[in-house]
């Protein structure tokens, strides 16, 4: 895996929705050293909404499908209204992932943050 640039995400908001805080520590610290700004991490879909009702800037969001026994899915609607780019970090395969988000691309656990941070480049629009 090639490294890139500390600034490669600077002035970049990402948000982290997963409830397993090893994981979401985990995904943060790969974000930090991109540069980009942590947005959470939300152990919840409440949470989630909470920061979503807001209409804070958001340029990417990384989401596990479930947080705390409750699917992501019902909140994926103000994302993807917002042109959020979406990848999933999730325990889930691809067949538990509805038809309408069958597209948004999927890192299965366990996985490596900072592969998955190294790839979320390509997929985070201009601020």
């Amino acid at each position: 895996m090639s490294t890139l640039p500390r600034d490669t995400l600077a002035n970049r908001r990402v948000l982290i929705a997963e409830d397993e805080y090893f994981i979401a520590r985990d995904i943060a610290r790969a974000l930090h050293a991109l540069g980009a700004e942590v947005v959470g991490p939300v152990p919840s879909r409440d949470e989630l909404q909470t920061i979503l009702a807001t209409g804070e800037r958001l340029d990417a969001a990384i989401l596990d499908i479930n947080l705390n026994g409750e699917m992501i899915f019902p909140v994926l609607e103000a994302l993807t209204f917002r042109g959020i780019p979406i990848v999933f970090a999730t325990g889930y395969d691809q067949a538990a992932v509805p038809a309408r988000y069958q597209d948004i691309p999927r890192w299965q656990k366990p996985f490596d943050p900072r592969a998955l941070v190294q790839a979320l480049p390509e997929l985070v629009r201009d601020p």
